[in-house]
């Protein structure tokens, strides 16, 4: 006999799909059930386009489900082309990528698709219907609100940050069910952090949205003056009395996305919102922009970092120099001042230092520089480098953070202008915040859609960092896209990154320190020590393994790869990377005295012989590519 909890239960998620459309649910009975999973983890993909001949156009779940039920095509043959972004099916004899399926109520079919992309697709954060195919089918689903949540249909950028015990998340613009115009001024949830009774990342994420009377997300930080408020440079700091404090950044905006005012924001624990902390400024030069991370620099004091897209500015980790435009700093090649100097290395190199006062190196400036002949293409601090091309890769935004298992700062970034405009995301790494950024390799990519602004989640990372999360807003906005894609446009999406990939291994810098006995080489920096060049830290097919002879300062060719300083290529067209430069040995007649360099010409200073064969192949320093 049903309990009065179940009918309770059973009229809810009646209630729940009236509101999203379908008022008489079907019984799962008279449903044909169609689950796609990834041919590798066997996991439903989300974002599966269904195509039928006559192209009507279904879309998977966060489960990887649709639920199938179209009157006239119930219990027949019927043909759905599979696309996804990132992923593929085969293509049959006439080269159509798609499947003839029997559309028989109350059965399922299992179809499987390759991934394409190294980081795999999990499930929609946002929005509604996020199992609305899985509900329908009377299946479970992981989260507590698997149709709507505080009536949000979607949500532009995410920022996050730990406070008081539970993961803060606050969403730039907000769609809403009753009207094309939403919350323009920071809608707000809380969850429960992994093993102190949040759901396990790998699931899903139980989000408690701060409502309005209506039930809809309510606003959190309107600041006075017409347009949206944006916030962002979120982070938690101790005040005077060593009270943690949620601060950000606040913007103003005006048509077309043009900042007005700027300043800061603090989050007022007994209401529940922002309250107005200071304004900056119009022409100050450096704010809290991007996603934050701590580090304690080489002066031994601690700062906050802000990767609003690179990680070029830092202020101390204390609230007051938070609060003080002044005390921010950018790390730079330009001189103080006006002047049109480039700061250089004895090397050549650009030489880079801390310095306030002046603003960040953005892309209109470095253009100019490289216009001007005054910097390198790759010598720009705004651009990765694409590890299977060598070209380089104008960063859009995005966010770092340590990560134990590689022993690094990992970032995951957005790319302007790649194959799609806004929809690519890219992994590197590096020893320090400051750098070098510099290989890179694509980890998802999209057909003709953005997916911007991607957010790491280092909380959320397993095994001991060896599993990353990430999400990102995916929306047809300036993708040129003009058929967003029905629930999931305008919504955060959420990926998981396995960082055991082989295709993550990225060249990183080899640094040479001279001296009197020869040579010291190290993949970490000591003191002076310069990057010479690029190589791999793991072995992979098509390289051989390199060592370092401390006695003579030579690097020599090894038998066994666990013996190994770096990893570099024997033939640069087995890795399929023909940018690679060859690696030779030079002496000097009479002396015992080696150098190694990928350039022709022989070194100054002396009559030297260069080896007959290359030692191996190594990446160039950024500054030796070109676009």
């Amino acid at each position: 006999m049903p309990t009065r909890l179940s009918i309770l239960s059973a009229l809810l998620l009646g209630l729940q799909l009236c509101a999203l459309g379908q008022a008489e649910p079907p019984p799962p009975s008279a449903l044909f059930a169609i689950r796609v999973v990834d041919a590798e983890t066997g996991r439903g993909v989300p974002l599966v386009e269904l195509e039928t001949v006559n192209h009507l156009r279904f879309y998977t779940d966060s489960n990887g489900t649709v639920a199938f039920r179209e009157p006239g095509l119930m219990n027949r043959q019927i043909f759905f082309h599979l696309r996804s972004h990132g992923y593929e099916y085969p293509k049959d004899d006439f080269g159509y990528r798609g499947v003839r399926l029997k559309t028989t109520p109350g059965t399922e079919e299992v179809l499987k698709l390759k991934r394409l992309n190294i980081a795999e697709r999990l499930y929609r954060v946002t929005g509604a219907g996020i199992y609305r195919d899985s509900r329908l089918l009377g299946r479970s689903a992981p989260i507590e609100q698997p149709l709507l949540n505080g009536f949000v249909f979607g949500s532009d950028s995410v920022v996050t940050a730990i406070y008081r015990g539970k993961l803060h998340w606050f969403w730039g613009d907000t769609n809403r069910p009753s009207y094309p115009l939403g919350n323009f001024h920071v809608p707000f949830a809380t969850s429960l952090l992994p093993g102190q009774g949040g759901l396990d990342p790998d699931l899903g994420v139980n989000l408690t949205y701060a409502v309005g009377k209506n039930g809809f997300a309510k606003e959190v930080a309107k600041m006075p003056g017409k347009g949206p408020t944006w916030i962002d440079g979120l982070v938690v700091l101790p005040d005077e009395n060593r009270q943690s404090r949620l601060l950000a950044q606040y913007v103003k905006i005006k048509s077309p996305l043009t900042v007005y005012e700027r300043g800061l924001v603090q989050f007022d624990d007994e209401r529940q919102q922002f309250g107005h902390r200071a304004t900056f400024p119009k022409a100050v030069p450096l704010y809290p922009h991007g996603h934050p991370f701590l580090n304690r620099a080489a002066d031994g004091q601690e700062y906050v970092y802000f990767a609003g897209g690179m990680p070029l500015v830092r202020v101390r980790a204390r609230l007051a120099s938070y609060l003080d435009p002044s005390q921010y700093e950018t790390y730079t090649f330009l001189p103080a001042g006006s002047g049109s100097d480039v700061q250089r290395n004895p090397d050549g190199s650009l030489k880079f230092e801390w310095r306030g006062g002046q603003p960040k190196l953005d892309l209109k400036q470095v253009n100019k520089l490289i216009a001007e002949k005054r910097i390198r293409a790759g010598e720009s601090p705004v651009h990765l480098i694409d590890i299977e091309t060598g070209k380089p890769v104008l960063t859009q935004h995005g966010s770092v953070y340590w990560n134990d298992h590689r022993q690094r700062w990992v970032m995951v970034i957005s790319q302007s202008f790649g194959s799609s405009i806004l929809g690519e995301i890219w992994f590197a790494e590096a020893a320090r915040p400051e750098g070098p950024w510099a290989y890179a390799r694509k980890i998802v990519t999209h057909d003709d859609y953005s997916f911007y602004n991607p957010k790491q989640h280092p909380y959320f990372a397993k095994d001991g960092g060896r599993t990353l999360f990430f999400e990102a807003t995916y929306t047809f906005t300036f993708s040129g896209n003009k058929h967003p894609t029905p629930l999931y446009d305008y919504n955060q999406v959420m990926y998981r990154l396995q960082l055991d990939d082989p295709r993550l291994n990225l060249a990183i810098p080899v640094y040479e320190r001279p001296g009197d006995a020869g040579s010291t080489w190290s993949t970490v920096r000591h003191g002076n020590a310069a990057p010479r060049f690029f190589a791999l830290p793991k072995p992979a097919e098509g390289t051989v393994p390199i060592g370092w002879d401390e006695k003579t300062g030579r690097l020599v060719g090894l038998a066994k790869a666990a013996d190994a300083l770096f990893h570099a290529a024997a033939d640069p067209a087995a890795l399929g990377m023909d940018y690679l430069l060859p690696l030779h040995e030079w002496t000097r007649a009479n002396q015992a005295q080696t150098i190694y360099s990928h350039d022709d010409s022989p070194p100054s200073n002396g009559k030297w012989k260069r080896s007959g064969e290359a030692l191996c192949h190594v990446w160039p320093l950024p500054r030796s590519i070109s676009p």
